[in-house]
This record gives structure tokens, sequence and C-alpha cells, in this order.
């Protein structure tokens, strides 16, 4: 929904998808919504959000704004990220871009207790317990950064990690004079 600086409320949603989103378990729904840094001459921003059946998948998607700057074009969807998640929890939860212009994504490390399919410490076959960077401005659907950490050491890691071995990122953002990233994570137990 649109407020107003008085505080009305648009009686158009900006943008509504209620039929793509899974909201049924713990930490599963709408997660993250950023504009792109060029919005106001692209009029492109990403969503993320869980969709699908009972656990479903972790989705990152691009929409552009319609004719009217206060109504988002629904058919305007493109899928660019996608990460099917083995449980219900610890699904992350934000996106944001960054001082240099790419798109952060963090995932949680898939859910249940003591991440019991080591996703944290993997960089393989899954971006679930990492956060990654990517270049939405390039080729289609994204490009890889070249100066990732795993961009381009030749090994099976996947070359969108930024950072590895995070439990649920769940709100994270740059800080405005330094530019460094300030992550929301959580423990288990005695630190959560």
């Amino acid at each position: 929904k649109i407020v107003g600086p008085d505080g009305t409320v648009s009686p158009t949603p900006f943008l509504n998808i209620t039929t793509l989103v899974n909201d049924n378990g713990g930490e599963q729904g709408l997660l993250g919504l950023a504009f792109d840094p060029e919005y106001a001459t692209n009029g492109e921003f990403y969503i993320y959000y869980t969709n699908g059946t009972g656990n479903g998948a972790s989705v990152v998607a691009r929409y552009h704004v319609s004719e009217d700057p206060n109504v988002a074009d629904p058919e305007s969807d493109e899928l660019i990220y996608t990460v099917p998640q083995p449980a219900s929890n610890h699904n992350g939860g934000d996106l944001d871009f960054g001082p240099d212009g790419y798109l952060y994504v963090g995932f949680g490390d898939g859910g249940s207790a003591d991440d019991p399919w080591n996703n944290a410490q993997t960089l393989t076959n899954s971006a679930l317990g990492d956060m990654i960077r990517i270049d939405v401005h390039g080729a289609e659907p994204y490009e890889i950064p070249p100066t990732n950490p795993w961009a381009n050491v030749g090994n099976d890691a996947l070359p969108e990690i930024w950072a590895s071995g995070l439990r649920n990122p769940w709100r994270w953002g740059f800080d405005a004079l330094t530019g460094d990233l300030w992550i929301g994570d959580v423990g288990q137990n005695a630190w959560e």
C-alpha cells in the first residue's frame, strides 16, 4: 500500500501478490522489497518472497511500475533467483542494493535446528546460509560481479555467493555514512 505524507492510504495497492505467496509456515511470506537505485528512470523494483506449497522456495523477482506511478504492473514479473526451501523456518528475508549498485540477497540456512544439511558451511549446490551479490543491470537475468569472492576461483562454489556461514539474516542494511553492511542474524538456544 502507499501511505501519503499526511497518513492517508491509497485505496489501490501498489502491488498485490497474495496468490503467489506461501505464508503457511512460521517464517514464510513476503520477506523483502528493494527499489532499484535507478527507479526514477527505469521503474524497476525487486521483491523477495516464499512461494509454492509446503516448504516452498525463496524467490527474487523483478517488477516494473505501470504508467500510473502509484501502481505496479503485476504482469511484469521476471524471476531472477529461486532457492528451494527444505523447511518452513530460516527463510532469510531481506534484499537491498549496496553502495556498489549490486543487489544483495540474504538466505537463511534452510531451517530446522543445528543446520542439519550443513548449508551454511557449504558453498556448492545452494545459496542457503549465504548472502549473494548479483548485477541485475547487465545481461538477463543477472551477471556475477567479478569481485565476488568465488567468482573466478575455478571450483564448484556458487559464484553468486558474497558471504557464507549465515544462520538466518532476517534483516540487514547498509550504513548510509560508511557503506558498512550490518546483519541481524540469529543464533540458537542460548544466543538467539
